[in-house]
């Protein structure tokens, strides 16, 4: 009886997801089928137009989609050199002191800072900076929200990665130790080949929260509704877009900011199921 009720318990609260999400899908659908009615799928993805003008509306989501693409995959180029030696750090070099111990509280705490704190950090003090190197904050805006989502990153490709480390067996580890291996080696040749797929899985989780980051990007990025042409430009990406102009959208715009969020939700899915695929594929090497 007992069993059967929990077993029961445990496929509905598995059904709640699919149907979360399900249920997100079908209604940015929905809500975003005047707009690609409208312009249609593909010219709305790939045109480089939003004007509001009444009468002259035009909407395309390829500047955002850009500027998102853009700060993110710059990120994860500036997360990765940071965020992966500090996960063997307090993983492998130092695992079980107290100083490993000590940094992993620092990293969880900035993990969790809300990204307004971010942004404000980021405002005032990097953009101060780029002004004494003579380059205008107007002009860095790509630069500046890449690297505070760098930033924002780190703590939580690092803490979860140090913990993919922390599973590798230490039979594996002494094994290469007494036949001659030094540290380096076997980081190399044992740490990295086991706990690779779960460091990768968390590099796609980091890849993910700054995907759709909202605040610290809009407080940034310079908000401006074009494809950026260098880092030193200023842009928009599809999450400050919407932050931006969703509370005074309506009809054809509002439909077309709920088409960006679907394009979003649609992009960082199919992220996570390359990342899935390449887990996996890794697994099997």
């Amino acid at each position: 009886m007992y069993d059967r009720l929990f077993k029961l318990m445990l496929v509905l609260s598995a059904l709640v997801i699919p149907v979360i999400g399900g249920g997100i899908f079908y209604t940015l659908s929905v809500d975003s089928f005047g707009a690609f009615d409208r312009f249609g799928f593909w010219n709305f993805v790939f045109s480089d137009k939003w004007v509001t003008t009444a009468g002259k509306e035009n909407y395309g989501a390829l500047p955002f989609i850009t500027g998102t693409l853009l700060t993110t995959f710059l990120a994860l180029l500036m997360c990765i050199p940071f965020s992966l030696p500090v996960a063997l750090f307090t993983g492998e070099y130092f695992r079980g002191r107290k100083i490993a111990s000590i940094l992993s509280t620092v990293i969880d705490l900035l993990a969790g800072i809300p990204s307004v704190i971010y942004g404000l950090w980021g405002f005032y003090v990097l953009r101060n900076v780029f002004m004494h190197l003579n380059l205008s904050p107007q002009g860095s805006g790509i630069l500046t929200a890449a690297f505070v989502l760098a930033i924002m990153i780190v703590p939580y490709a690092a803490s979860l990665s140090a913990e993919f480390v922390k599973m590798v067996p230490s039979d594996l580890k002494e094994g290469a130790y007494a036949m001659g291996a030094t540290r380096a080696e076997v980081i190399r040749r044992v740490v990295f080949p086991v706990a690779g797929p779960g460091i990768f899985s968390a590099f796609i989780l980091a890849i993910g929260r700054a995907l759709g980051e909202t605040m610290t990007v809009t407080m940034l990025i310079g908000n401006t509704n074009q494809i950026p042409d260098s880092l030193r430009t200023t842009g928009n990406t599809m999450a400050s877009i919407i932050a931006n102009q969703f509370g005074e959208a309506d009809g054809l715009k509002l439909s077309s900011l709920i088409a960006i969020g679907l394009l979003l939700f649609l992009i960082t899915a199919l992220i996570n199921m390359v990342g899935k695929i390449l887990i996996r594929r890794a697994r099997h090497i």
